[in-house]
């Protein structure tokens, strides 16, 4: 497999009428989202070559990823811009990315214009013709699976955000094991959190793809009345939460549980930050038999680089581990001297070595050189790092 294509081909084959995703206004089946991939994907492919970016400027929503698999049925590789962020923020990722094409929905294209970009604008319901079979043939042919496949801005702690690239290879090298790991299906129901610019989001997406489950697209707004949230997971029998720690933290603090506990649950996955104990130990009490998993791992590997299935209780003095490296990653600690760092109460730098590293910083080869580098451990060969 090199393509992330052939996940959303397959399961549209095996489970065509299965509900592939769903919002609060829209939902489609695996075979519909096929279909509309492909009719986006030629109108784009018609538009631009191939191997460049598309910025999506929408929120996230069943359209969105319909139109993030019709850039990737184009040979592109989509980056969503929030519409709801500052002006000057999009401005500054435009400006990195320098994409030639922008989709937006007409809610969003005041804003857009506003923010300076001149390139060209297509709405989302303007989007897609009769697929050109051809077309999308000769672009599969001419892929390969290191080629791009999305962009994630960090927030930009430099001052200029840095948009990381991750290919094709990447993400099936993780989601390949994620999904055996953690036992998704096709009986799964995930309930996404993350916003479609956050890459914990690339995981509900490409998990649902591989295996056949489906995606509930919760809103950001819901969030703000966690009761809404709770109804939404109880009603969709959502089984699968794979969510930043915050998320589950502001649940649990807004009384959400108390109102409702969806029924379903029965894995619970968190990253972005250090889970508080307290709020963890409130979560196992209403899911005593869940499979609760701390993953950690930065947006330029791919998602997570270790993870740890809980396996015990602990107590508010306590910190959960990192665990164990996902398979084909190396994760180790380099100290002040790029020396290996192997006794235990010694603190080091993670580093990480395999194929889920990223491509890189886009239009940024200095700040790449900084954070991609050659691993001093190994002196017979360039083996990149992060």
């Amino acid at each position: 497999m090199k393509n992330i294509l052939e996940y959303l081909e397959l399961t549209a084959e095996k489970h065509p009428d299965k509900l592939a995703a769903k919002d609060e206004k829209k939902q489609c089946t695996y075979r519909e989202l096929h279909q509309r991939a492909r009719e986006i994907g030629t109108d784009i492919a018609k538009r631009q070559g191939i191997r460049k970016p598309v910025a999506v400027f929408m929120e996230k929503s069943v359209d969105t990823l319909e139109i993030f698999m019709g850039i990737v049925e184009a040979g592109d590789f989509y980056v969503l811009v929030d519409p709801t962020f500052p002006y000057q923020r999009i401005a500054q990722i435009f400006g990195v990315l320098e994409p030639e094409l922008v989709i937006t929905k007409s809610e969003y294209r005041e804003k857009l214009g506003e923010t300076g970009y001149n390139g060209v604008v297509i709405e989302e319901s303007e989007l897609g013709h009769e697929v050109d079979e051809k077309l999308l043939a000769d672009i599969r042919k001419q892929s390969k699976d290191t080629d791009p496949l999305y962009g994630i801005f960090t927030s930009g702690s430099t001052g200029v955000p840095k948009g990381v690239v991750i290919c094709h290879r990447s993400v099936i090298d993780f989601i390949e094991p994620f999904t055996e790991i953690f036992g998704i299906t096709e009986k799964d129901v995930i309930g996404n959190q993350a916003p479609f610019d956050f890459d914990v989001s690339v995981k509900d997406i490409y998990s649902c793809l591989k295996t056949g489950a489906t995606l509930i697209i919760i809103p950001k707004a819901y969030f703000r009345f966690p009761n809404n949230v709770v109804d939404m997971l109880e009603d969709n029998k959502v089984t699968t939460l794979i969510w930043a720690v915050s998320a589950l933290c502001l649940l649990n603090r807004l009384h959400g549980l108390k109102y409702k506990v969806p029924s379903a649950i029965d894995k619970i996955m968190f990253s972005g930050e250090m889970m508080p104990i307290k709020q963890l130990n409130q979560w196992r009490a209403h899911y005593p038999n869940a499979m609760f998993v701390n993953l950690y791992g930065p947006t330029e590997i791919t998602c997570n680089c270790t993870y740890y299935i809980l396996d015990r209780e602990f107590t508010e003095e306590e910190k959960l581990p990192m665990g164990v490296a996902f398979p084909n990653e190396r994760v180790f600690l380099l100290d002040d001297e790029n020396k290996e760092v192997t006794a235990s109460g010694i603190s080091g730098e993670v580093c990480v070595a395999g194929t889920a590293l990223a491509l890189g910083y886009y239009n940024n080869p200095e700040m790449t050189a900084k954070a991609f580098t050659i691993n001093p451990l190994n002196p017979h060969y360039p083996e990149m790092i992060y």
